[in-house]
């Protein structure tokens, strides 16, 4: 399973892919080194789902996990709502809704969709608005960009110099232990 991408970091190699082998360096470390408010605020938002709390419904799926042999995806669900056919992610704060964000719910429903559920929509679930944003089900020219980008994933080149983006930088957990950027984090 080395050679599957997990879903969860999709979102962070189109944010900077050096916050991934930075994510991976201090994963076994205190997390109070690195996680700011937002991480914690959602690390709260998914414990009801990671403890199978966010439903009583015997027809909903929570944190299941997924695999896709087809893109070299896997991961876990947060909600699969069986009588709507409807998968949800969970969010605690959706001030805008990223593409890296889409790509993981895509690619948890084109692992949902190869082991044989049947997903009919796509939503964002906003737990501090209790509010859902619907999402499109991918076309087949999403399908073909995903694929794209899965590709770029599996072929990059931490060798090539990164772009620093400052406004990034500076909304990266990894800010003040990374060392390819002079800024200050904003949650210090």
């Amino acid at each position: 399973m080395d050679d599957y991408i997990s879903i969860s970091t999709l979102n962070d190699f189109i944010f900077c892919p050096y916050s991934i082998y930075l994510h991976n360096v201090y994963m076994e470390s205190d997390e109070t080194l690195y996680h700011a408010t937002p991480q914690t605020q959602g690390r709260i938002a998914h414990e009801a789902t990671d403890q199978k709390r966010s439903s009583n419904r015997t027809s909903d799926l929570q944190a299941l996990p997924v695999i896709s042999e087809e893109f070299g995806l896997m991961g876990k669900i947060d909600v699969y709502k069986g009588n709507e056919k409807k998968l949800i992610e969970r969010k605690y704060q959706l001030k805008n809704i990223y593409q890296g964000q889409i790509y993981q719910l895509w690619a948890q429903y084109l692992c949902m969709t190869e082991m044989g559920y049947d997903v009919l929509s796509l939503a964002f679930y906003e737990t501090s608005t209790n509010k859902m944003h619907p999402i499109p089900i991918p076309t087949e020219a999403d399908i073909i960009r995903f694929r794209n980008f899965i590709h770029a994933y599996r072929n990059y080149d931490p060798v090539v110099p990164i772009t620093v983006n400052p406004n990034k930088c500076r909304h990266c957990i990894y800010c003040s232990l990374c060392d390819k950027t002079e800024e200050e984090n904003v949650y210090q």
